[in-house]
């Protein structure tokens, strides 16, 4: 076949369109320069997502959104007094709030003036915090981009209420320090209430709080949890290891299972085997026969029955009085003990006693006796003749 004008003719038919497409891709990988794939997966430093504004939604929502939520009676009152404070603060993103008394729940619904999506979700937690005992200030933001929150349900993670109770009060701690201590490091607001944990915080912290929450329901004690958090925020500072691995570091805490077992009160102590069956055990009718009322007659039978039952009749009447009559029994009363005299063998000689406190008188405390004062005199006058 003759080669068309332009065209160089070659051996034998061209690359195809497959061909072709490989060449160009081999072609472009070698043009592009190698990216390290850490560094597309780490977000910059002080880097925020911009804010949503209504530039961004200019005509708003087409249908009208909302949620309610109760709340407990004992929250009645602190609800009323910061009611205000929250429809204003729900005001500013377009967000109607209502409060029933008589029914005990709160509504927050949107207006054709919202322009976030999202604004209704935001107030929805920030009524779920308010119900399950956050204060205003610190429910309030919620409404902030960078704060979520996390609700974690412990009441039916432990089956007895004793225990329950007791891994609630590991969570807080001696005078609320294990909570605050990890409210500081996971920058979360904590509130242990009920059979509810509430956590308010960045999205980081949230992932932390939850996990050191469960393990404490599962009888781990924060403590470990705490240390290794404290671990993880020294690596966090150091940005040669962000990049790698830190399970070296972190503490490795390995569950101790107890070999001495409580013994139980009652034993279950097992009988010898034998491969004989039990004896048979006698029949009513073996009884009678060995007794001999089987050969009596109907009317001795009722006989001997009616003077069985009279006779238990007589011995419980029997009882019954000699209990009414110990109450007419008078005590055994104490026999009176004579109170010996003094015995006047052992006479006391007060004419000594009397000498011994005179000298006594005589002598002062730490005084010196006579004789060490009579030398103490006579060395005094003979210094006084040295000196003249």
């Amino acid at each position: 076949m003759a080669a068309l004008p332009g065209e160089e003719a070659g051996p034998g038919p061209g690359p195809g369109p497959k061909q072709r497409e490989k060449q160009k891709n081999k072609n472009k990988k070698k043009a592009e320069p190698a990216v390290d794939e850490s560094e597309l997966l780490t977000v910059p430093d002080g880097w925020k997502e911009p804010a949503f504004t209504r530039e961004d939604n200019p005509k708003g929502l087409l249908e009208e959104s909302s949620f309610a939520t109760l709340f407990p009676k004992y929250r009645e009152a602190y609800l009323k007094e910061c009611w205000p404070l929250v429809q204003k603060a729900l005001g500013e993103h377009y967000v109607n709030a209502a409060l029933d008394l008589i029914e005990g729940s709160m509504t927050v619904t949107t207006t054709k003036k919202t322009f976030d999506p999202y604004a209704i979700i935001r107030a929805r937690d920030l009524i779920k915090l308010l119900a399950r005992s956050v204060p205003f200030e610190q429910a309030v933001r919620i409404l902030q981009d960078d704060v979520a929150c996390d609700i974690i349900k412990i009441g039916s993670l432990v089956r007895k209420r004793e225990t329950f109770i007791k891994r609630r009060a590991r969570l807080l701690g001696p005078k609320g320090s294990t909570l605050k201590a990890l409210e500081l490091l996971t920058n979360c607001y904590i509130m242990v209430q009920g059979n509810t944990v509430s956590a308010l915080g960045p999205f980081s912290g949230l992932k932390e709080v939850r996990k050191v929450v469960l393990d404490t329901m599962k009888n781990i004690h924060p403590i470990y949890n705490i240390k290794t958090l404290m671990i993880k925020r020294e690596l966090a500072k150091d940005p040669e290891l962000r990049t790698q691995s830190w399970e070296r570091f972190l503490p490795k805490f390995k569950r101790k299972n107890l070999k001495k077992r409580k013994e139980p009160k009652k034993k279950n102590t097992k009988k010898e085997y034998t491969p004989f069956p039990p004896p048979q055990p006698e029949s009513q009718v073996d009884k009678e026969l060995a007794s001999g009322e089987y050969f009596l007659k109907e009317r001795q039978k009722k006989r001997k029955q009616m003077e069985e039952i009279k006779a238990k009749q007589a011995e419980a009447v029997k009882r019954r009085q000699e209990e009414r009559n110990k109450a007419f029994i008078p005590p055994k009363e104490k026999p009176v003990v004579k109170t010996k005299k003094a015995s006047t063998e052992k006479k006391i000689d007060i004419e000594a006693i009397k000498e011994k406190v005179k000298n006594a008188k005589k002598k002062k405390l730490g005084a010196l006796h006579e004789e060490e004062v009579k030398l103490k005199m006579a060395a005094d006058e003979k210094k006084k003749k040295k000196k003249k």
